[in-house]
């Protein structure tokens, strides 16, 4: 088939799972405000938190990091977050506990495509409303805390592909851990140590930048470091123009490796299935 037919022939498949992403966020949109009021909470907290650190210090620079950049630093790790984290491995674990894992395994549909395209419509969602604002915020208080308009097209279109390939990331490494509920029926309490952990190691808390350099260079390294700390360093121009090609060929082949190893596990999986509603 033509790649255009072919393509055009995917998205006609797929897109109306978008839609429904877009229905279902729309129906429970009371969790996605209080979800953004939390992620607001949370940065101002953090905000105040580093203050006292920078104020106790007495330096107005800790490892090329300034206040203002820890501030810019905190609001665009949670907008990158809000956009790149992915529900995948509670999606996948509660169809497995549930049953629903059935149905959606005998339809003529990719296994992982009818979840990405789901999800994407909450994503687009959460772009429309709130990323634009979030980001203007930010240019703002940049513009008046460092007295100039720093704003740089291309480097925020290289910010948005790194961010598209960290929710690739995200998407496909989440997919994974969910299929663990093959074997462990529940992921609950998992996905609860999981997401700590996540977020101490990729950066979202304290950037990697800050950390002892024996820690740094090992995290710089893992895949973990290009679910939110890649993006974010992209935005507010810490990495030279090689650095960049460096960390966004990282992101790919964490997004290829995980991709392929998430055909492996369901494939495996699939031989052993036994789900508890089904």
């Amino acid at each position: 088939m033509h790649p255009i037919k072919a393509t055009k022939k995917y998205l006609n498949t797929y897109l109306p799972f978008t839609r429904a992403g877009i229905q279902a966020a729309m129906v429970y949109r009371s969790n996605f405000l209080a979800w953004f009021i939390g992620s607001i909470v949370y940065c101002l907290v953090m905000y105040y938190i580093w203050l006292a650190v920078y104020n106790s210090s007495g330096e107005g620079a800790i490892n090329g990091f300034t206040m203002n950049d820890m501030t810019v630093f905190l609001f665009i790790t949670a907008l990158t977050n809000f956009l790149t984290d992915s529900d995948g491995s509670y999606d996948v674990g509660e169809e497995i506990k549930d049953g629903n894992i059935a149905m959606r395994l005998i339809k003529p549909v990719g296994f992982h495509s009818t979840f990405l395209f789901t999800e994407m419509g909450w994503k687009l969602l959460v772009f429309g409303m709130i990323f634009v604002p979030v980001v203007v915020g930010v240019e703002i208080f940049k513009y008046s805390a460092y007295g100039g308009f720093s704003f740089h097209i291309g480097i925020f279109l290289i910010y948005l592909l790194s961010m598209m390939m960290s929710y690739l990331f995200s998407f496909y490494m989440n997919v994974c851990f969910g299929f663990m509920a093959f074997f462990l029926k529940n992921l609950w309490g998992f996905n609860i140590i999981k997401s700590g952990i996540l977020r101490f190691v990729s950066g979202a808390v304290v950037p990697i930048a800050l950390m002892p350099d024996a820690l740094r260079n090992v995290l710089e390294w893992l895949p973990f470091s290009s679910l939110c700390y890649t993006p974010v360093m992209i935005y507010m121009g810490k990495y030279s123009y090689g650095e960049i090609i460096l960390r966004l060929a990282i992101q790919l082949g964490w997004v290829i490796g995980f991709y392929l190893i998430s055909k492996l596990i369901l494939s495996a999986a699939l031989r052993h299935v036994s789900v508890q509603g089904g």
